[in-house]
C-alpha cells in the first residue's frame, strides 16, 4: 500500500477510536489533524498553519448565515410559530383519519423553511404535537416516529445548515443548493402523508380521526399562520429570485421572527434571550467542528491520498452509478452511527473529488456537485432516525420517556421505506434537484 493511503488510514483508524472513546468530534478531528500534519512537516510550519487557519475561517462573511438561521429557528420556536403551524394544519385535516400526523408532517414542511435545524423542529414540534396525538388516541411508537421523521424536514426544506456547511466545504453556490433542496424536499413531506394514508387505510385504530372543529376555529387558525408563512416566502423567494443573498435573507428573517414574536406577546424577553444562547451554543458547537474538520482536511490534502484515489476509481472504468451507490451506502451507515454534521465533514475531503472525477452525464462538474450535495442531504436525513442511533429519535425519546425507543424505531419504518425510495427517485432522475436550478440560475 503506498505511503499515502496507510499515513490517511492511521489517521483515520486514530480519530474513530477517539470519537469511540467519546472524545468530542471537533476535538478529535483537531487532535488528529494537527498530529497528522505534524508526523509529515515539521513543528514550526504547523504552528504557522494554526496562527492563521482559524482567523481565515471564521472571518469568513459566508459563515454568518449559520447562526443567523438559527437564531431565526429559535426565535420562531419560542415565539410559538410552530404551534401556530400545527393547529393550522390540524384545523384542516386533522379530523381524517391519520389526520393529525399528517397535520405534523406539513407542519414540519412549513416550519423547515425558518429553521435549518432538524433537531430544533423535532424537539419544537415533540412539545407541540404528542400531547395532541397522545390525547386523540394514537398509537405511542407512531406518534413519536411521526415527530421524529417530521424533524428532518427541518434540514431537507430550505434553509439548510446542512446545506451551508456542505457550500462552504466544497465551495458551492448557497442559493442554488438552497433552490435544489426544495423538491426533494416537498417530495420528502408528500411521501411521508402517503406513507401515514396507506398505513391509515390498514390500521385506522392506531390514528383515529380527530374533532372537526368549526368554520370560525378554522379561519382563526389559519389567519395566525399568516406571519410564518410571509416569513417563509420572504426568506426563501428572496433567495430565489435573487433579490437577497442567502446572509441579508436570514438576517431579515431573525428580525421578522422577532417582530412577529413580540408584536403577538407569544414572545417576551426571556425567550429572545433564551434564544440567544441556544444559538451562541449551537453555533460555538457547529465551528469547533468546522475548526477541526479544516485541520484534518490539511492533514488528508498534505497525504495526497484523496486525489490518488478519486484518479484511481476514474482510471478503473468503474461504472459511475455503482460507485456513487456505493458512497451514498457508506453515509447511510456512517449517519447511523454519527452525528451528521461531523460525518459530511469527514467524509466529503474523500467522497467529494471521487464523485466530481465521474461522468454522470450532466452538463457540468458544478451540476454533479450541487447533485451529490442534494443526495448528501436526503441520506444524512435518513441516518437521522435510522437504527442504531438516530439522533432525531433520541430527541423525541427524551420528551416521550413513556416511550420505549424500539417502539419509536418501529414507528419511523414506514417512513424509512420511503425515504429510499426518495433516495432511488433522486440517483436515477437527477433533475428532481437540479430543475429549479437551470429554471432561475
Amino acid at each position: 500500500m503506498a505511503p499515502e493511503f496507510v499515513q490517511a488510514a492511521a489517521g483515520f483508524a486514530a480519530l474513530l477510536g477517539l470519537i469511540a472513546l467519546r472524545c468530542p468530534v471537533g476535538l478529535a478531528m483537531l487532535l488528529v489533524g494537527a498530529g497528522g500534519y505534524l508526523w509529515i512537516v515539521d513543528l514550526p510550519v504547523l504552528l504557522n498553519y494554526l496562527k492563521t487557519t482559524p482567523w481565515h475561517l471564521f472571518a469568513n462573511y459566508t459563515l454568518s448565515v449559520i447562526p443567523l438561521f438559527i437564531l431565526m429557528g429559535a426565535v420562531a420556536e419560542r415565539g410559538g410559530l410552530a404551534r401556530d403551524l400545527f393547529a393550522a394544519a390540524n384545523a384542516l385535516i386533522g379530523h381524517k383519519p391519520g389526520g393529525m400526523a399528517m397535520s405534523v408532517i406539513g407542519a414540519c414542511a412549513a416550519f423547515g423553511a425558518v429553521c435549518g435545524s432538524s433537531v430544533a423542529t423535532t424537539a419544537t414540534f415533540g412539545r407541540a404535537a404528542l400531547p395532541e396525538l397522545r390525547r386523540y388516541g394514537y398509537d405511542p411508537g407512531l406518534s413519536t416516529g411521526t415527530v421524529a421523521v417530521g424533524g428532518t424536514l427541518g434540514i431537507l426544506i430550505p434553509p439548510s445548515v446542512i446545506l451551508v456547511v456542505y457550500a462552504i466545504s466544497t465551495e458551492q453556490n448557497i442559493a442554488k443548493l438552497f433552490m435544489a433542496a426544495l423538491l426533494p424536499g416537498l417530495l420528502a413531506a408528500l411521501l411521508y402523508i402517503l406513507a401515514i394514508a396507506l398505513l391509515a387505510r390498514r390500521r385506522p385504530d392506531l390514528m383515529p380521526a380527530a374533532a372537526r372543529v368549526t368554520g370560525a376555529e378554522r379561519a382563526r387558525a389559519f389567519r395566525n399562520v399568516i406571519p410564518v408563512l410571509l416569513i417563509a416566502l420572504v426568506v426563501v423567494g428572496g433567495i430565489y429570485g435573487g433579490v437577497f443573498t442567502p446572509t441579508e435573507s436570514a438576517a431579515i428573517g431573525c428580525i421578522a421572527t422577532l417582530a412577529v414574536g413580540l408584536l403577538r406577546g407569544s414572545l417576551d424577553l426571556r425567550g429572545a434571550l433564551d434564544a440567544l444562547l441556544a444559538t451562541a451554543e449551537t453555533t460555538a458547537m457547529i465551528f469547533v467542528i468546522l475548526l477541526g474538520a479544516e485541520v484534518f482536511n490539511a492533514f488528508l490534502a498534505l497525504t495526497s491520498a484523496p486525489e490518488l484515489l478519486a484518479l484511481w476509481i476514474s482510471e478503473q472504468g468503474f461504472a459511475p452509478f455503482a460507485v456513487l451507490g456505493l458512497l451514498l451506502l457508506a453515509y447511510v451507515v456512517l449517519g447511523a452511527v454519527m452525528d451528521e454534521l461531523a460525518m459530511i465533514l469527514l467524509t466529503l475531503p474523500i467522497f467529494f473529488p471521487v464523485v466530481t472525477a465521474l461522468d454522470f452525464g450532466l452538463a457540468s462538474s458544478e451540476e454533479a456537485a450541487i447533485w451529490f450535495g442534494i443526495l448528501v442531504l436526503v441520506v444524512v436525513g435518513i441516518g437521522l432516525t435510522a437504527p442504531p442511533i438516530g439522533l432525531n429519535v433520541f430527541v423525541v425519546s427524551s420528551l416521550a420517556r413513556d416511550v420505549p425507543i424500539a417502539r419509536t424505531y418501529r414507528g419511523v419504518l414506514p417512513f424509512l421505506a420511503m425515504d429510499l425510495l426518495r433516495l432511488g427517485l433522486c440517483v436515477a432522475f437527477p433533475a428532481l434537484s437540479l430543475w429549479l436550478v437551470r429554471l432561475l440560475a
